[in-house]
């Protein structure tokens, strides 16, 4: 019982610190990977430099941010994938479980943006249902959070030739690959390591270009071509 009420306290504190709008700002900003400085996340959050600095230590405190000191400069950061994960999902309930869901993100984020560190928007799930359709992804079963996932040989064969080494995917101390609902799109995107290398692939190669102030990506004239080519999608 004692466990249970710490945890229920946990929650609650963590909850508490990710619904003051400010902070809310902040975390949100921050879902596109970049790390930015209290003063940058000062104007995001729509508060003074000193109220922000007061924010990302509340936030800090709580395990949602991290923060990396170089030189004179400080620079806040998500504490990693799955603190992403947990506000990609409150986007999710927050929108609401209308089941005659109609998208109401701005286009420009609907098509094409990051979700931490692994592609999101309407790329993204449509790759999810041609990876399926082709026969490269697995699918677990459900669990607690997500359905896990697996490459089959085929995939793994198809997605070496892109430069994707799954075997040391598979080796990184984080999730192979899961179902993450999509909070555009109500539909799951791949999230995990292999989403993340599919993100790099596709912006070392230039079929996507990024935004530098959001969370944004905007989709070439090459990736189009590229994406029909590998993988059959047209956009």
């Amino acid at each position: 019982m004692d466990v249970e009420f710490s945890a229920e306290k946990a929650v609650s504190r963590i909850a508490a610190a990710i619904g003051e709008p400010a902070r809310a700002r902040i975390l949100y900003c921050l879902l596109d990977g970049h790390a930015r400085t209290s003063t940058e996340l000062a104007i995001v959050a729509e508060v003074s430099p000193s109220t922000a600095s007061v924010h990302l230590t509340h936030l800090r405190d709580r395990g949602l941010v991290r923060v990396l000191a170089q030189g004179k400069h400080r620079y806040y950061s998500l504490d990693g994938a799955h603190t992403a994960a947990a506000l990609e999902a409150l986007m999710v309930v927050a929108v609401g479980p209308d089941s005659r869901f109609v998208p109401k993100t701005p286009q420009r984020l609907r098509a094409a943006r990051t979700c931490y560190d692994h592609l999101a928007g309407t790329i993204a799930v449509v790759l999810h249902d041609r990876f399926e359709q082709l026969g490269w992804l697995i699918a677990g079963p459900l669990g607690d959070t997500a359905r896990a996932y697996d490459i089959t040989p085929e995939g793994e064969r198809a997605l070496a030739s892109l430069g994707i080494d799954i075997t040391a995917t598979r080796a990184l101390r984080r999730r192979f690959a899961y179902g993450c609902v999509d909070w555009s799109e109500r539909k799951p995107h791949i999230g995990g390591a292999l989403g993340a290398e599919l993100l790099k692939i596709a912006l070392k190669r230039k079929w996507l270009s990024q935004d530098l102030d959001s969370r944004a990506l905007q989709i070439t004239r090459s990736g189009q071509r590229e994406l029909q080519r590998h993988f059959g999608v047209r956009l």
